[in-house]
C-alpha cells in the first residue's frame, strides 16, 4: 500500500514557495479561486500547488463564506498534465488538493464548463455544489490512457450517480453533457450567461437557504443496496470486462470500484492511489500514452497555412458501400453532401444503405428520431455529375480502377469551381497520376477512408508531390471535424496501412506453407490483441477482391489465389480460409483447406514444421516494423508515432502495445535484426533483410523513439 504525507506536512512544506496559475480574488464574502494555465488549465505540480495555497487562505480567513472554483479561458480544469506521469509521483498530488478542499468548512461551488476531465472532473467531484455552462462535457477518461482515476474518482462518482453508471462512465472512458449529468444528479445546475457571476449567485443562494454542504465521500445511499447484495456488483463487472480482454486497467478499475462497497472510504482511496500508480509504471499505460501523444503530434505539419480554406458543402462521387458511408461522415458533422451516381438504382441502393445505418444506429439509442431526420436531410442523390460544382470538397469514391479515376479527374476538373478540395479514396493507386489528369494537381489529394467509412476513425491524407499547403489543410481540417484521426501520409503503392498491411499478408502465406494452419495463425495474433487474425479477416472482406488486385498487377498468392481458383471466396460464399455455417460469421476450420494447403507446401518444396505462437506473432510482426522503417526512410510517413496511430485506428494493432514502431522499441531492435538476417537466409527471401533504417539505428543501440523525439 503507498501512503502519502500528512497533508499538514504538505502545506508546512509549501509555506515558503510561491504558487502560480492560480488566481485568488474576493467578491463581497465569496472567494473566487480561478485556474489560469493556458491553454486546457492542466493540472500540473504548480496548478495543484496554487490551489492548496488558495483553499487554505478561504478557510483561514474568517471573513469568507463561501467559495467559488473555476478555470479561465475554454475550460474548466481539463485534466492532468500526463507530461508528468513519466516522473515520479509529486507533492502535492491531485488527492492533497481534494484534502485540502474538504478541510473548508464553507460551501464551495464548481463552476464548469469546457472540458472537465480526469483529475480536473474528481476536484468537482469533491467539491459541495456543481454548476455547468450549456455544452459542458465531463468524465474521466484515465482507461483510455491505461489508467483509473488516481483521486478518489472510483469512490466519489458511484455515490453521487449509483454504481452501475459510474462504472460504465469509468470503463468506458467516455463523456456525458451537461444535460445528461444534470438528469443524473451528478451537477446542480445548468446555468446560461457569465459563469461566474451565476456561481456568484448560486453560492450566495445556499447560503441564505442555509444549505447544509454535503461531501461527495459522506453519501452512502445510493451503494446501500450492492453492500446487502454485492454477486449483482460481480455480474455489472462482469458484463463489462468481457469487452476488455488483455487490458489491466479495466479490471483494476473494477477492484477499485469494490473498494467502494467493501472498504472504509479512506482506505478504498488508498488502495485506488495504489493500483494508479502500479498501473502508471506499467508496459500498457506507457504504450498508450505514447499513442495519445502521437495522435496529437499526428495534426502538427510544418508548413500548413494558419488560415484554413473553408468547407461548407461536400460532394461525394458513388454511392456503394464506401460512398455512402463517406456522405454520412459529412452529414453527422452537418455539412450538406450531394451524392452522384451513375445509375438511379445503385443512387437508391447507396442512400437506402445510409438511411439503415442511422435508424440502426437510432434504434441502439444512439441517435434520436430528430438527428437521424436532420442528417439525412443534409444527404442529396442526385445522377447528374454537374451538381458538384458548388461543393467546397469532392470525395471521388469510384471503382478501384486507375483508368476509370483518371476519367473521372478529368471530368471534375472541368465542373468544380476554382478553389475545390479534390480528394480520391484510393486505398492503393498513385495520387500523382490522378492529379496529372487534372489541371490544377494542386488541388488534388487523397482521403483514404477506412471500412466502414461511418464508424473507422483513421483517414490516411495522401499529399501529392504537388498537392498545395492550403488544399492539405483543408483535408485535414475537415478529417478532423467529420470526427476522423487524420495522419498524412506521401504517395507509394498502398501508402502506409496497405503497404505493411500486404507485408503482413504474405508473411501469414508463408506460415501456412512452412506448417502453420489459418487457426493458428489467427489465435496467435487475436492472443497477441488484434480483434481478428489475417485469414479470419480475409473471409469477411472477400478473398476475391484482393485476387482481382494480384492478377491486374501479375502477382500471386499460393495458398489464396488457389482458394479463389475453386470458388472459395470468404464469407459470402460461406467457404474461405474456413467453413461458415448458414446465416453465421464464426469460421470453423475446414479439413480441405489443410489438405490444400499441405498439398502446396509439398508442391513447392517446403518442409513443414511445428510453429509457436509466439513464433508466429514474430513472423507477423517483424515484417512490418522492416516495412515500417523503409517507410520512414523514404519519407512515406513522417514519424514512427503516425506510422502507430494508422495501425491503431485502422487496422486493429493493440493500442496498449502502443503500435508497431513503439512494440519494436518495447522488445528492442537489435533482436528484430537478428531474426529478419535469420529468416532472410532461411528462405532465400531478400524482403526479410533488415531496412538500412532499422539497421543503422539496432547498430547505434537507439529505437523509433529517437526519431520522434527529434521530429518534435
Amino acid at each position: 500500500m503507498c501512503c502519502r504525507p500528512p497533508f499538514r506536512d504538505i502545506i508546512d512544506v509549501m509555506e515558503n514557495e510561491p504558487a502560480t496559475s492560480v488566481d485568488w480574488r474576493r467578491d463581497g464574502t465569496i472567494a473566487v479561486i480561478t485556474v489560469d494555465h493556458p491553454p486546457v488549465n492542466a493540472l500540473n505540480n504548480a496548478v495543484r500547488r496554487g490551489l492548496i495555497d488558495a483553499f487554505t487562505h478561504a478557510q483561514r480567513d474568517a471573513a469568507i463564506e463561501a467559495v467559488v472554483l473555476t478555470g479561465a479561458g475554454r475550460t474548466y480544469i481539463a485534466g492532468a498534465d500526463i507530461t508528468e506521469f513519466d516522473r515520479p509521483p509529486q507533492v502535492p498530488s491531485t488527492s492533497d488538493v481534494i484534502a485540502a478542499i474538504e478541510q473548508v468548512s464553507k460551501p464551495i461551488v464548481a463552476a464548469l464548463h469546457g472540458t472537465p476531465l480526469g483529475g480536473g472532473f474528481e476536484i468537482a467531484l469533491a467539491c459541495q455544489f456543481r454548476i455547468a455552462a450549456p455544452g459542458t462535457r465531463m468524465g474521466l477518461p484515465e482507461i483510455k490512457l491505461g489508467l483509473i482515476p488516481g483521486a478518489g474518482g472510483t469512490q466519489r462518482l458511484p455515490r453521487l450517480i449509483g454504481m452501475e453508471r459510474a462504472m460504465a462512465m469509468i470503463l468506458s472512458g467516455e463523456t456525458i453533457a451537461a444535460d445528461e449529468a444534470l438528469a443524473l444528479g451528478l451537477i446542480d445546475a445548468i446555468v446560461e450567461g457569465d459563469l461566474v457571476a451565476q456561481a456568484l449567485a448560486f453560492a450566495r443562494r445556499m447560503l441564505a437557504e442555509k444549505r447544509a454542504p454535503a461531501r461527495a465521500r459522506d453519501c452512502d445511499e445510493r451503494l446501500a443496496p450492492l453492500r446487502a447484495e454485492p454477486q449483482k456488483f460481480d455480474e455489472m463487472a462482469a458484463a463489462h470486462l468481457k469487452r476488455a480482454r488483455g487490458l489491466k486497467a479495466p479490471a483494476c478499475a473494477v477492484e477499485a470500484l469494490r473498494g467502494a462497497i467493501a472498504l472504509p472510504f479512506d482506505a478504498a482511496v488508498e488502495r485506488e492511489w495504489a493500483m494508479f500508480l502500479d498501473l502508471r509504471a506499467g508496459d500498457q499505460s506507457k504504450a498508450q500514452r505514447h499513442v495519445f501523444f502521437a495522435e496529437r503530434d499526428a495534426a502538427k505539419i510544418p508548413d500548413l497555412p494558419k488560415d484554413r480554406r473553408a468547407v461548407e458543402s461536400a460532394a461525394v462521387i458513388g454511392a456503394g458501400t464506401m460512398g455512402s458511408g463517406i456522405a454520412m461522415c459529412f452529414a453527422n458533422a452537418g455539412i450538406p453532401v450531394t451524392v452522384v451516381e451513375m445509375s438511379t438504382e445503385a443512387l437508391k441502393r447507396g442512400l437506402d444503405a445510409a438511411e439503415k445505418n442511422f435508424r440502426a444506429t437510432a434504434a441502439r439509442g444512439g441517435l434520436s428520431a430528430s438527428d437521424v431526420d436532420r442528417r439525412l436531410g443534409l444527404i442529396k442523390g442526385t445522377t447528374d455529375i454537374e451538381a458538384i460544382g458548388a461543393a467546397d470538397i469532392i470525395v471521388e469514391a469510384a471503382f478501384e480502377d486507375m483508368a476509370v479515376k483518371q476519367e473521372l479527374f478529368a471530368r471534375l476538373d472541368r465542373l468544380a469551381k476554382p478553389e475545390a478540395v479534390l480528394a480520391t479514396n484510393t486505398s492503393y493507386l498513385d495520387v500523382d497520376a490522378i492529379a496529372r489528369s487534372t489541371a490544377r494537381p494542386q488541388s488534388v489529394l487523397g482521403m483514404h477512408f477506412f471500412s466502414p467509412a461511418n464508424v473507422m476513425r483513421l483517414l490516411e491524407v495522401v499529399r501529392g508531390a504537388q498537392t498545395a499547403p492550403a488544399t492539405l489543410a483543408a483535408a485535414m481540417a475537415v478529417g478532423r471535424r467529420i470526427g476522423k484521426i487524420p495522419v498524412v501520409v506521401g504517395v507509394c503503392h498502398g501508402f502506409v496501412g496497405n503497404r505493411m498491411l500486404r507485408v503482413r499478408t504474405a508473411a501469414a502465406e508463408r506460415l501456412l506453407l512452412e506448417g502453420a494452419l489459418p487457426q493458428d495463425v489467427d489465435a496467435a495474433l487475436t492472443k497477441f490483441g488484434f480483434p481478428m487474425g489475417p485469414f479470419a479477416m480475409a473471409d469477411l472482406a472477400g478473398l476475391d477482391i484482393s485476387w482481382r488486385m494480384r492478377k491486374a498487377q501479375g502477382l500471386r498468392a499460393e495458398i489464396a489465389d488457389s482458394l479463389c481458383e475453386i470458388g472459395r471466396f470468404g464469407q459470402k460464399t460461406r467457404k474461405g480460409f474456413y467453413l461458415y455455417g448458414e446465416g453465421s460469421r464464426t469460421p470453423q476450420p475446414d479439413p480441405e483447406v489443410e489438405q490444400l494447403i499441405v498439398a502446396a507446401s509439398a508442391r513447392l518444396g517446403v518442409a513443414r514444421q511445428p510453429i509457436d505462437p509466439a513464433g508466429i506473432v514474430d513472423r507477423l510482426i517483424f515484417p512490418m516494423i522492416n516495412e515500417g522503417a523503409r517507410i520512414l526512410d523514404e519519407g512515406i510517413a513522417h514519424r514512427p508515432g503516425d506510422i502507430d496511430v494508422i495501425w491503431i485506428y485502422g487496422y486493429g494493432f493493440p493500442a496498449w502495445r502502443g503500435g508497431p514502431m513503439f512494440y519494436a522499441d518495447s522488445v528492442g531492435l537489435s533482436g528484430i535484426c537478428e531474426r529478419l538476417r535469420a529468416w532472410a537466409a532461411t528462405t532465400g527471401e531478400q524482403r526479410y533483410e533488415p531496412a538500412p533504417l532499422l539497421a543503422r539505428l539496432a547498430a547505434q543501440n537507439r529505437g523509433f523513439g529517437s526519431l520522434a523525439d527529434a521530429a518534435r
